[in-house]
């Protein structure tokens, strides 16, 4: 069984990197279908999604801080809804983005989508680009947490009203995305094991970093494989929605990948999921106080796995 190290699997990727003048995809061309995993769960969760618990609510000491420990005691300044978000490949090919500037003095770079094409016998492994460029730019996070290059508007997280009314919206600064856990569909396209040069890139993709400690990088990559996905716990920087200010009440919590549609993808339909939430401060308080000294409690609803409406559509 041949195997392509991951030096060359980054060559493959490089070399058949062709710009297109067009903005989407061919019918030849396998789209990846990016699907948003249930809001709470850990990426890869199969069963009952009422014992998810990839979630919590954490009071803070610092409401600028992108994440902190979470107070037992002492002056609360915000109070955050932290969860863990995932997002699925469930499509015929890869999510690939291929990111570059011109030179270090460009503090950006400018990202592109490319696409796998069929093969051809001679070269089995081919790309094409589209969107050029996709609107969203790719920067380096210095912070310690993270050293390696962001994409942004990538995923993006709402607490709503039953009727869909925004109220918080997210602080994410950002995604590195690679091959962070298998998903269990059946999947014709899935990478099969086989030395074939899908394996050499789901090998880089499970291993990339996004040029982890290298700010001086000119190029990076980010993608996902077939049968594979991307998340981030709810203990990371920004995995959060403040809810010092909400009233008590029920809401929706919502992430939804590509919310622009600037990633060409097969199934727009479910790219977003959310998570029904009821949120009560302390004494049965309708209002959260002026000065917070204990958290309100929040209690799961109800999942609801490929649809921004959750709350009004749980029973009673």
């Amino acid at each position: 069984m041949r195997k392509y190290p991951v030096a060359l699997a980054a060559a493959l990727v490089a070399a058949a990197l062709v710009v297109v003048p067009r903005a989407h995809a061919t019918a030849a061309q396998l789209l990846p279908d990016l699907r948003q995993a249930p809001v709470g769960c850990d990426g890869g969760f199969i069963g009952d999604l009422n014992r998810c618990d990839s979630w919590d609510v954490c009071a803070v000491a610092d409401a600028n801080a992108p994440n902190g420990d979470c107070l037992l005691t002492g002056a609360i300044r915000a109070v955050r809804l932290r969860f863990t978000t995932a997002v699925d490949n469930i499509g015929d090919g890869p999510l690939l983005l291929h990111a570059e500037r011109a030179s270090r003095d460009v503090p950006t770079m400018t990202a592109r989508q490319a696409f796998q094409s069929g093969s051809d016998g001679s070269i089995p492994w081919t790309f094409a680009q589209a969107q050029h460029p996709l609107p969203t730019s790719v920067y380096y996070e210095p912070a310690q947490s993270h050293q390696h290059w962001h994409l942004g508007a990538f995923n993006h997280y709402q607490l709503r009203t039953p009727q869909g009314d925004a109220l918080v919206t997210d602080r994410k600064n950002g995604f590195c995305l690679g091959d962070r856990y298998r998903v269990a569909d059946r999947l014709a396209h899935r990478p099969p094991g086989a030395g074939r040069p899908e394996d050499a890139l789901a090998d880089y993709l499970r291993d990339n970093m996004c040029g982890h400690r290298a700010p001086e990088a000119l190029s990076v990559t980010h993608g996902i494989s077939v049968g594979s996905g991307d998340d981030y716990a709810h203990t990371v920087d920004f995995q959060w929605l403040d809810i010092s200010r909400v009233p008590s009440g029920v809401y929706d919590v919502v992430n939804t990948v590509n919310g622009d549609r600037s990633l060409v993808e097969q199934d727009y339909g479910n790219n977003s999921s959310s998570m029904a939430v009821s949120i009560q401060w302390p004494m049965g308080a309708a209002q959260p106080p002026k000065v917070i000294t204990a958290p309100p409690v929040v209690r799961v609803l109800g999942h609801c796995p490929g649809t921004a409406r959750c709350a009004a559509t749980l029973p009673g």
